[in-house]
């Protein structure tokens, strides 16, 4: 598994963002949810915040739209990685 600026150099977050992880895989539903919409709440808007997830977050993508936060999300080694920031 890479480590957040390798998974930041592969979306279209800018590149001089602040960064902050959090791993969501162990989780049980909707911890996910909730800690990453928590932890976006908490960290500056210059922050870009890497979610690990044991799977796609399909439930937070509408939170986030709505929220007005940009994301994309791919698999690495079997660890659905989600970049979310804002511009």
């Amino acid at each position: 598994m890479a480590d957040a600026d390798t998974y930041l150099a592969r979306t279209d977050a800018p590149i001089g963002h602040a960064r902050d992880t959090l791993d969501a895989r162990e989780l049980p539903p909707p911890q996910p949810l909730k800690n990453t919409l928590e932890r976006l709440e908490a960290i500056p808007e210059s922050t870009a915040l890497v979610q690990l997830n044991d799977r796609r977050p399909q439930h937070l993508y509408p939170r986030l739209e709505e929220r007005g936060y940009r994301y994309e999300t791919f698999e690495d080694d079997g660890v659905s990685v989600t970049v979310i920031w804002s511009e």
